[in-house]
């Protein structure tokens, strides 16, 4: 599974195989890492925390500044973040605009210096160990360089439509950029790491077997099933130079908003602390690549939650340790009873790893096509084990199936990704005519159709297209569907 930049909240430790990302989505269901878990490796002939520490401090002492302010706060917004008057007030006592307040919260939640509870935030215990824990300073600096993507600016308005699909291929690619940063240890110019990327976006085209480049699993034929379209839209057609130099842009800064390197001259530099994370990040892969599955023995549930923050290769090779270690129907029951919850992006993935089962699971998913939860993802599996060549989502699911489809997977960006994704989600799938797409996910029975389309009102930069949302959010509410 690949996902949009945002769509998973990471851990303070990578898993292995994933990218460097916070794909993600923010506020993942991860409770805050607490002392003594999941402590960074110092690799040999590293920087050890006491000499990295300091570096971390400055970079996220406005962060720290902005959770000490705000102590016990009785009201956040339903993803965590101030409200806007405490946002201004944030401002006013400590000297910043309303934007650097805002974003010193985001990074303060990243981190753990500060945690939503009840409605409210409260100090979290890396705030309390700041001053004195070396080590639990570099773990949250880690924390907020896997959620880079979080902190990378939105891109301009025109260049929206490309990142639905080109920023999630980009983002697989970072680690290698990362990689090649590492081993050069001194600045790169941009356009030999345009070179790399490039290069990158093009094997990842062309490679056979290639799995849907979406936010979540089944994203894109969610959306591509609505217009009728193919599932992975141009997908042999080469990017343009100018898309993919605009996307390393965007890259670059978020990496750089984080401290994890430098930009000048037209060139890239790992920071001390871009350079101890990329060591940190190869040691852990090359560790876990050495052991046995390490969740051959845990729940689908466990199994699917810990591959949600996985690229797609360790994730299926995760997903096929676990099936083997089991009765296949056993295995397979379980998955579908874990697609069956209210966690759209579980659903996903489950299915996703029930592609590994192959044939075994086709009786046990064909039964599912009965279900109306698990439906659309049976039908597109089916279709997916299928001998046909050339099959289209939109020959598989009827219009309320990929309606139904498109708010699921719109759900599991709003809940795992940042809510600005959902323009994109809107924009691959309405063809042009978002009004007929609000009706049908309004019609679609999902239980989860008032919040999204409410969610895209509130995001979509276009004031005609985030009234018809909003209007068709009211007639969810009113009972018009």
């Amino acid at each position: 599974m690949t996902r949009l930049p945002g769509t998973a909240r990471r851990g303070d430790t990578a898993q292995p195989g994933s990218t460097p990302s916070t794909t993600s989505a923010p506020r993942r269901r991860t409770p805050a890492p607490k002392p003594g878990r999941g402590r960074a490796p110092v690799p040999e002939g590293f920087p050890a925390p006491a000499e990295l520490a300091p570096l971390a401090r400055r970079m996220l002492a406005d962060a720290v500044r902005i959770a000490r302010w705000a102590g016990e706060l009785d009201e956040v917004d339903k993803r965590g973040e101030l409200l806007p008057e405490d946002a201004r007030a944030a401002g006013r006592a400590l000297a910043m605009t309303v934007g650097a307040a805002a974003n010193a919260w985001g990074q303060a939640l990243l981190v753990g210096l500060v945690e939503a509870r009840d409605g409210g935030a409260t100090p979290g215990w890396r705030l309390h160990a700041w001053e004195h824990d070396d080590e639990a300073v570099v773990r949250g600096w880690s924390a907020l360089f896997d959620a880079w993507t979080l902190v990378a600016p939105m891109p301009p308005a025109a260049m929206r439509g490309v990142f639905a699909v080109l920023a999630g291929q980009a983002v697989d690619q970072a680690p290698q950029l990362l990689s090649f940063l590492h081993l050069v240890d001194g600045p790169v110019a941009d356009s030999e790491l345009l070179e790399l990327l490039r290069r990158g976006l093009d094997e990842r085209r062309v490679a056979a077997g290639a799995t849907p480049l979406s936010p979540v699993p089944h994203a894109a034929s969610a959306v591509s099933a609505v217009r009728g379209t193919c599932r992975e839209p141009q997908i042999d057609t080469p990017h343009s130079p100018a898309d993919v130099a605009a996307v390393l842009d965007w890259m670059l800064d978020g990496l750089a908003a984080v401290g994890a390197l430098t930009r000048q001259d037209e060139a890239a530099e790992l920071s001390p602390l871009g350079h101890w994370a990329v060591r940190a990040k190869l040691e852990e892969i090359c560790t876990v690549a050495q052991t046995a599955a390490g969740h051959i023995e845990q729940s689908a549930l466990e199994l699917l939650d810990a591959c949600a923050s996985y690229s797609p290769g360790p994730a299926r090779a995760e997903y096929r340790a676990w099936v083997a270690a089991r009765p296949v129907d056993r295995a397979v029951a379980e998955l579908l009873d874990a697609a069956r919850g209210d966690d759209a992006l579980l659903r996903g993935l489950a299915f996703e790893a029930l592609r590994v089962a192959g044939g075994t699971a086709e009786q046990a998913v064909r039964a599912a096509v009965d279900e109306g939860v698990l439906r659309p993802y049976a039908l597109l599996w089916l279709a997916e084990q299928s001998d046909e060549v050339g099959v289209l989502p939109s020959d598989v699911l009827t219009a309320e199936d990929a309606a139904w489809l498109w708010v699921d997977t719109a759900a599991a960006v709003l809940d795992h990704g940042e809510t600005g994704l959902l323009v994109g989600h809107v924009e691959g799938a309405s063809a042009g005519e978002p009004v007929r797409l609000f009706n049908r996910a309004r019609q679609s029975g999902h239980p989860r159709a008032a919040s999204v389309l409410t969610a895209v009102a509130g995001v979509h930069p276009d004031p005609a297209v985030a009234r018809a949302a909003r209007r068709s959010a009211f007639s969810v509410h009113k009972g018009g569907a």
